[in-house]
């Protein structure tokens, strides 16, 4: 009982930190023990290695989707036209219904 007490309060230590741990934001910075204090528990607990890993996911798909171009007019014309066709409800060049 008493090590899964303390597994839990360091699962809740290192949640608090893991954001900051992965940003390694110089706004907001960790200290080097409690680095290592966090390397030591993702190394041990498989449930905070995976939140981990997610938000490190999280955080390299959204870095990737700024980047993406924007789609051209044209395409947007496109589009607009199809969904007016199947709603039946025409729109205005930027979307918005038209009276």
């Amino acid at each position: 009982m008493r090590s899964s007490l303390r597994q839990m309060v360091t699962c809740m230590w290192s949640a608090r930190r893991l954001q900051r741990y992965l940003d390694a934001d110089p706004s907001a910075p960790l200290t080097p023990g409690e680095i290592a204090r966090i390397e030591e528990h993702l190394a041990v607990c498989a449930k905070c290695a995976d939140s981990a890993y997610e938000l490190h996911a999280l955080h390299h798909a959204l870095a990737g989707w700024s980047q993406r171009p924007e789609p051209d007019e044209a395409s947007l014309t496109r589009l607009r036209g199809y969904l007016d066709e199947l709603t039946g409800s025409p729109r205005g060049p930027h979307g918005q219904e038209t009276p």
